[in-house]
């Protein structure tokens, strides 16, 4: 069972290119700082700019670097066959799951989802994290239809990101206790390990991957004092993470650290100024540094 803070690691670029350097310095300072696994080529790692010979460059990266630890590759799309092949790609590649998104643009119906997820489980050959971000699909992936998959044996956790605590609870209370839910929303994932939540898929976790890794540490070992106390120190950097869409705030955060060069891919752009002092404000009222 998939438990724990996993983040959803950037793509560093250089001149346009994948940064391996910067790409391993990144996933070892995650790692150093306790969390239990990595997802590569999320939405937080500008996944659909990537090439295919991108997206394995990633995912063998993290593999490698990864420590023994699962990596969990995002191989989601809106295109069945498409998701099926990258999934099985992604478990040649060494990964061991794959986090899968609710079809955007097309935007299927509940029965269309169930019949989507259900493929790539069939025929894919890796475990499936689901993923309901409707701010990007456009759409909510009901509690309904995440319990129906949920039965499916290759089917164990979700990534919810639709913003709401019912939601939440919905989810943990017709899913059972050894499907794994965790918080796409970092703000949240407190409130979520509190209705018995298992984890958290976090952006928060590129840059202090060690708070991160200690609150959901500390509330499943009964600290819930110190638990509380480190989610609201990280408060104004949940906040000013997501300032302007993800990864670019993120991606800023880590530069002033010194580990990525303040690049994106378009058509994604850099955060303005005002955006810039904001984060650089929440990384001291965090108290982030490098080592953090």
């Amino acid at each position: 069972m998939l438990e724990g803070t996993f983040p959803a690691l950037v793509t560093p670029f250089n001149g346009g290119v994948v940064d391996l350097a910067a790409l391993r310095a990144l996933i070892n300072h995650v790692l150093d700082g306790g969390v239990e696994g990595v997802v590569a080529c999320g939405t937080t790692g500008e996944a659909p700019t990537l090439t295919q010979a991108e997206w394995e460059l990633v995912v063998t990266t993290c593999v490698a670097e990864s420590r023994g630890l699962p990596v969990i590759a995002g191989t989601g799309s809106n295109d069945t066959e498409a998701v099926v092949k990258k999934t099985q790609r992604a478990r040649e590649l060494g990964a061991r799951a794959a986090l899968v998104v609710s079809p955007y643009y097309n935007k299927p119906s509940p029965a269309g989802l169930v019949a989507h997820f259900t493929k790539v489980a069939d025929d894919g050959g890796l475990p499936i994290v689901l993923y309901n971000v409707p701010g990007r699909t456009g759409s909510n992936m009901s509690p309904e239809v995440v319990e129906s998959l949920s039965h499916h044996p290759s089917i164990v956790g979700i990534k919810d990101a639709a913003g709401s605590m019912d939601q939440f609870g919905e989810l943990l209370r017709r899913c059972g206790s050894t499907f794994s839910v965790f918080s796409g929303e970092d703000s949240l994932s407190l409130a979520l390990y509190a209705l018995g939540g298992h984890g958290c898929i976090t952006t928060v976790g590129n840059v202090a991957p060690r708070p991160m890794a200690r609150l959901y540490r500390a509330f499943q070992e009964g600290r819930v004092d110190e638990a509380r106390t480190l989610h609201f120190k990280l408060l104004p950097l949940f906040q000013a993470l997501f300032c302007e869409v993800n990864p670019g705030p993120a991606k800023y955060a880590l530069h002033r650290l010194g580990f990525i060069r303040n690049e994106l891919r378009l058509p994604l752009v850099p955060i303005t100024p005002q955006s810039e002092e904001r984060v650089s404000e929440a990384l001291v009222a965090a108290g982030i540094s490098a080592e953090s």
